[in-house]
């Protein structure tokens, strides 16, 4: 399953809302209105100062058919109303705009009116692999430098995440240097763990969890085999899993940059997917970040 087909399953599924958090971004509105038009949303929640919305929109040769503005003062006031418009049921996604990413995640977090749904909230991006079919990378944007134990709730998170868009049982490759534990290698103990907890069911859904694991050799079969790595996830990983946030954001751009390959991200944890997105990112990676967060929440 690629991004095609992922676009394709949306559309016959249940209709979406989406509510843009500080929406003065034409890539964001761009993406948008090719949702609504490919029929993966319905409806299109902005907030902002509606002038600056429409000059966004206007500048990127957005029609706002579809699209309701809700005006906001200030950045904090727009991701709080769109983190209300979630809370109250009014929208089913939530998706950044034009603003930093500490600022919606503050309204997402807030005890009293926030939308956390998991202990911990981490990143998943989706990437299409040469062969065509769809593999999750996490965290390449939100947890720096995790314990075990917040390694244990990212991994759990993208293997709920895997099971909701349709990746049943995933294979879950947790990544280090070497393919071999190291008592002097915090990483490599740390993966063998989590093996050890996936072999024991220790995950909210099932997964076969293997590491540690070098990225050459989960993503090779051939180059495991040269290493004489005998693993059910070598070569065929459906979750590459990093242990620091620089390592997963350097294999996020490589992938994306230098591999061309497509790619969409999500924060997971809170009561929807979240659509994150950079400004740098295609129209296209937007809009299959977009259907990634639809497929998502109707796989739930």
């Amino acid at each position: 399953m690629g991004f095609a087909s992922l676009r394709k399953d949306v559309k016959q599924g249940p209709k979406r809302s989406l509510t843009v958090a500080w929406g003065i971004d034409g890539g964001v509105l761009t993406a948008c209105r090719d949702a609504l038009a490919e029929g993966l949303l319905t409806e299109v929640l902005i907030t902002g100062p509606r002038d600056q919305v429409e000059a966004a929109a206007a500048e990127a040769g957005v029609d706002l058919a579809g699209f309701s503005i809700h005006v906001a003062s200030s950045p904090a006031e727009g991701a709080a109303e769109a983190v209300r418009f979630i809370r109250e049921g009014r929208s089913d996604l939530l998706m950044k705009g034009h603003l930093a990413t500490s600022t919606i995640l503050r309204a997402v977090l807030n005890k009293e009116t926030g939308i956390r749904a998991q202990a911990l909230l981490s990143h998943i991006a989706a990437v299409e692999l040469p062969e065509g079919r769809l593999a999750l990378l996490t965290d390449a944007a939100m947890n720096v430098k995790p314990d075990l134990a917040q390694k244990v709730q990212i991994l759990d998170n993208a293997i709920q995440f895997a099971w909701s868009i349709g990746l049943e049982n995933p294979k879950a490759a947790v990544l280090a240097s070497v393919e071999t534990v190291n008592p002097q290698m915090q990483d490599t103990i740390d993966a063998a763990c989590l093996a050890v907890m996936g072999r024991r069911g220790q995950f909210s859904r099932r997964a076969v969890v293997d590491g540690p694991l070098a990225f050459d050799n989960a993503y090779s079969k051939e180059a495991a085999r040269q290493k004489g790595i005998e693993s059910e996830v070598a070569g065929q990983a459906d979750i590459f899993m990093v242990q620091e946030l620089t390592a997963g954001n350097l294999l996020y751009k490589s992938l994306s940059y230098v591999g061309g390959l497509p790619i969409a991200g999500v924060i997971y944890g809170a009561a929807c997917p979240i659509v994150l997105t950079s400004r740098a990112d295609s129209a296209e990676s937007k809009l299959n970040a977009i259907a990634l967060a639809c497929r998502a929440l109707g796989g739930k």
